[in-house]
């Protein structure tokens, strides 16, 4: 079977599928961080409990603090490193584990966490019971999420390779509909754990309507024909097996069992998969560095300095930062689908990746306040700021989007699958790595 018999996508249903499933990525993720002022409104709460000692009330309200301080910092480590473990390791049990059960028990993991995340919301609870189970539920989403993530770029790499696109484009809107949910939010005036509900209840619809896609894919026509291609592929010890052949009839003398240890035991381990996509995969680890060292660390305490505008300096950051990011992250993931310049194999592709470090001293040197160690502004005015993160995001959408899609491209179609877990371990790892360089991104200033 070749690509020239294959189906067509009827009505780009399969894309759609993928489109809604990469949806279902980010979107725990992103709703989790955007009801971040829920979580510590409820870290404020302490339940009267028949409070007749006053020394209790203050030892109360310390560790209310404490807990609220330290929120955002153990949210962010209960994220990244299970996303970063649990994505190294989908990359080696994968072959272990049925793709169905990967990918659906994820999901439905995750639908059962949002389920009690909703249900909790309505139910007091003392701060530090509230504390510890919501960083369980983080733990939980993030280390099924990796999972999912993984799997989900695995299987894209089995099908051509714009099908990378709609993943890349879901994870987009993901992170677009969660900032505009935070603006609502602020315009609407409702309550807090109102708005909170309907989050959590979103979300569990959201993740219900990935189930039910995932559950349809098997049945699309387009998919079952490049599944059974992938099945019926010559394997690598096949194909080595056959050259064997021809040098033993050349050679006599050399001994066949040596030969066919020598090569095929490389072609079907993952460091030799690594080896033929590792400009792919430190490329996208290095797009996210950046990103994630800036993003929200450096960005999210940029002030405006349009003075007298109450409501734009009350806008700025959810506007500026937070829904321009998202909305150009999301072009650049979708530009992708319509044009895929520069290639997999051009030389430009590294460069324009490594160029993107220019917006790290860009950013800092925007009005970001308060500032330590340098007082040094270069690029005061909102519009400097507004241009800078219009270029940043977009650069971060559309580079990372074409990393992922020209990996698994880069190994034959067996490898693909393989392929895809490793891309998705690097983007893992670039968004703990720039994680971990944000905090001395934030102090240099």
């Amino acid at each position: 079977m070749t690509a020239i018999n294959a189906p067509r996508d009827k009505y780009n249903s399969v894309w759609l599928i993928f489109f809604i499933l990469g949806l279902g990525t980010l979107l725990p993720w992103n709703f989790f961080m955007t009801a971040t002022m829920y979580f510590t409104s409820r870290l404020k709460d302490v339940p009267t409990v028949h409070s007749s000692n006053q020394t209790a009330n203050v030892t109360a309200g310390d560790s209310r603090n404490v807990l609220e301080s330290k929120f955002n910092n153990v949210m962010t480590l209960c994220a990244m490193v299970p996303l970063l473990i649990f994505t190294c390791l989908n990359s080696f049990i994968h072959q272990r584990i049925p793709q169905k059960l990967r990918i659906s028990g994820s999901l439905t993991v995750i639908l059962v966490v949002f389920l009690v995340t909703a249900v909790v919301v309505k139910v007091e609870l003392a701060p530090l019971p509230f504390f510890v189970l919501t960083m369980v539920k983080i733990v939980c989403i993030n280390s099924f999420g990796a999972i999912f993530q993984s799997s989900l770029f695995g299987l894209a790499g089995i099908l051509p390779a714009s099908y990378t696109t709609p993943i890349m484009s879901g994870q987009g809107l993901a992170g677009t509909f969660a900032a505009f949910s935070m603006i609502c939010a602020l315009a609407s005036g409702s309550e807090l754990q109102d708005s909170a509900f309907g989050y959590f209840i979103t979300a569990c619809i959201v993740i219900l309507l990935a189930i039910m896609s995932y559950l349809i894919l098997p049945k699309m026509e387009f998919f079952q024909y490049y599944m059974e291609s992938s099945r019926s592929a010559p394997s690598a010890d096949e194909e080595n097996k056959m050259d064997l052949l021809k040098k033993e009839r050349e050679a006599e003398k050399r001994p066949v069992v040596n030969l066919m240890e020598d090569e095929t035991k490389p072609t079907s381990s993952v460091f030799n998969i690594f080896k033929q996509i590792w400009v792919m995969a430190l490329s996208v680890c290095f797009i996210f560095t950046v990103t994630i060292g800036v993003f929200p660390a450096v960005t999210v305490d940029v002030k405006s300095t349009v003075a007298g505008e109450s409501a734009w300096e009350k806008y700025f950051i959810p506007v500026s930062c937070f829904l321009l990011f998202n909305v150009m992250d999301w072009a650049g993931r979708s530009l992708t689908a319509i044009c895929m310049w520069p290639g997999k194999d051009s030389i430009w592709l590294p460069i324009l990746v490594g160029l993107r470090v220019v917006f790290i001293p860009l950013f800092m040197l925007c009005n970001v306040q308060p500032r330590v160690i340098s007082q040094t502004v270069w690029f005061s005015h909102d519009a400097w700021y507004i241009i800078f993160m219009i270029f940043f995001s977009f650069s971060n959408g559309y580079l990372a989007s074409l990393c992922m899609c020209f990996g698994p491209k880069k190994v034959p179609q067996h490898e693909a699958e393989t392929a895809g877990a490793i891309m998705a371990f690097f983007l893992s790892l670039g968004l703990a790595l720039g994680a971990a360089v944000s905090f001395g991104f934030r102090a240099a200033i």
